[in-house]
């Protein structure tokens, strides 16, 4: 008896004893949509890592990490009906967690977004009226933002700087060069379009090399 309950889990976790996928995220989503209870914990268990990762990553606080872990799933499971299929899957989930993460965020910050894209001016390049730059950045920014967090001094600077920007900024920053995920897909999780996703990255990865360049000692722009 216990040997034929591992395997129905088994196979509508989507994975045959043979090891074989059976079924899909969506194909889950609409059995959730029927009450199908054990559908939802399998699709807990696909992402609930990832969600935590992502709200962890956002928040640096593992208590509001989890606090949006349960509220994702909860969204998920009490409003799977509004899930139509126009996006995968997994791009609706992380659009609930990325909307419930920065929320809180905006709720810690005292100053207002516009006063947090005021401040990034400070850190973009300054000309001349040549066209030359009046100091010439000193450090080269690069995308490897996960390597650099390796180093724990390094860490610690770049999660202060990643804290001073505006949450949708930060949630640009963690979505593409933490999370991996493509402008498009950026896009549709934050309801931005794709310039304006490439934009607000392009800003925020000036700001956070400006931030490391006054921590080496160096003009910000």
């Amino acid at each position: 008896m216990e040997r034929t309950k591992k395997n129905e889990m088994s196979t509508i976790s989507g994975v045959m004893v043979s090891g074989e996928p059976v079924i899909s995220d969506e194909q889950l989503i609409e059995q959730v949509k029927q009450g199908d209870t054990v559908a939802f914990e399998v699709l807990f268990d696909r992402f609930s890592p990832q969600v935590y990762r992502q709200a962890m990553r956002l928040l640096a606080n593992p208590v509001e990490a989890e606090e949006v872990l349960q509220e994702v799933f909860l969204t998920v499971y009490t409003k799977c009906q509004t899930f139509r299929g126009e996006a995968a899957f997994s791009t609706w989930l992380y659009r609930l967690t990325a909307n419930a993460a920065i929320s809180r965020l905006r709720q810690r910050q005292r100053h207002p977004e516009t006063a947090l894209e005021t401040a990034l001016d400070e850190f973009l390049p300054q000309f001349n009226e040549d066209g030359h730059h009046r100091v010439r950045p000193v450090i080269d920014w690069s995308q490897e933002l996960e390597k650099r967090l390796a180093d724990q001094e390094m860490r610690a600077v770049i999660q202060q700087a990643l804290a001073e920007l505006s949450p949708l900024d930060k949630a640009v920053v963690v979505l593409s060069d933490l999370e991996g995920l493509p402008n498009q897909e950026i896009a549709e999780i934050l309801e931005l379009t794709v310039s304006a996703v490439k934009s607000r990255l392009h800003r925020a990865r000036l700001f956070l090399r400006g931030k490391l360049a006054i921590y080496f000692g160096h003009s910000p722009a």
